[in-house]
């Protein structure tokens, strides 16, 4: 069933809980009702969507300055600016930051992350925050084929040379200690890291023959604030989706009122993604008046139901809690995906 058939009036019940999305039509009915509780926590307070644990406490802050984190590599503080910041989904559970930072182009596969912690607090511990928007940079050049050396660096084309100042957006899961960003205000400043991880490794396993069979069927996997890097992935265009390759992602919050992104769904399936929300907790009244029609249960409920479609020929990308990845992972081994093409962002 499509997204647009489940959806029905968010857009009149939504404002009564200060939330209106851009949708004309949504996949809930009104009623009233009390509010709802917020989403299904990804990590461990003080952690975020990254999907990365902290270790170390952060020191002081200067303009750019090193924290030792005792695996990966170590921070590289700058400041960055707060632009916008605003209630991501009906409940107020998750709101959805705007920051411009002095140079984008280190940001190039989706799924990567920063770490981001407040300026001059030296208090507050470092959160993992995987990027939601679009990567801002560009991919390196892959050699040619037969070049190597100075001839194939050549080829490859000039290193950027001067920063390229861009806007990325976050999305951000309210916890009880990390209200210095969920309530930062426009024009605020805060201290991020350069950008870290190799993000989803899309190109080496899902193009080409690495695994003998190319991939006509992309599957997606998000949990609650963990579409933050899937939403990356779907607009960064690097899913090649179309063509001969179809794609489907399975979205779980807990309530309707807990699921950021709805008024992106029309957006996402003109770019052939079908969108299946899948809500655990249906019953559970809803602040903004919304009644739930569409999937229940867990992500994992939905893949069982539905199967997997060519499984030689698929490959998927997760984020979220590690049940859900687990599971997941387990059914679409036991389907026939390889487990090369089973992607996450860490």
């Amino acid at each position: 069933m499509k997204v647009s058939s489940l959806l029905a009036c968010i857009a009149a019940a939504a404002p009564a809980a200060g939330f209106a999305p851009s949708l004309t039509s949504s996949p809930l009915a009104a009623r009233s009702s009390p509010s709802a509780d917020g989403l299904p926590s990804l990590q461990p307070d003080g952690a975020s969507s990254a999907g990365c644990t902290l270790v170390a406490p952060a020191p002081s802050l200067s303009r750019r300055t090193r924290l030792y984190m005792g695996w990966g590599p170590d921070p590289i503080w700058s400041p960055a600016a707060i632009e916008s910041n605003i209630v991501a989904c009906p409940s107020g559970s998750c709101v959805s930051l705007r920051v411009n930072v002095a140079d984008g182009s280190e940001f190039i596969y989706p799924g990567q992350y920063v770490q981001v912690k407040p300026a001059g607090d030296d208090s507050v511990n470092p959160i993992f925050l995987a990027i939601a928007s679009a990567p801002t940079g560009e991919a390196p050049k892959p050699a040619p084929k037969g070049k190597k050396g100075s001839e194939a660096d050549a080829a490859a084309g000039p290193e950027p040379s001067s920063p390229a100042p861009a806007t990325w957006e976050f999305l951000i899961k309210k916890t009880d200690n990390n209200a210095w960003i969920t309530d930062a205000a426009p024009g605020s400043t805060v201290a991020m890291s350069q950008v870290m991880g190799g993000g989803f490794p899309i190109e080496e396993n899902l193009e080409g023959f690495k695994y003998d069979f190319p991939t006509q069927n992309v599957l997606l996997f998000a949990g609650g604030s963990g579409i933050a890097p899937i939403r990356s992935a779907i607009e960064s265009g690097q899913l090649n989706v179309g063509g001969g390759r179809t794609c489907t992602l399975y979205y779980g919050v807990s309530t309707p009122d807990d699921m950021p992104y709805v008024s992106k769904f029309p957006e996402w399936e003109e770019r052939g993604v079908q969108v299946v929300p899948v809500v655990s907790r249906p019953d559970v009244p809803c602040e903004s008046g919304a009644m739930w029609g569409g999937r229940t249960g867990y992500v994992q409920n939905a893949l069982e139901e539905d199967g997997v479609p060519i499984p030689r020929n698929s490959g998927a990308l997760m984020c979220g809690v590690k049940g859900m990845c687990e599971g997941v992972k387990s059914m679409l081994m036991d389907s026939g995906v390889f487990e090369g093409r089973v992607l996450t962002n860490f």
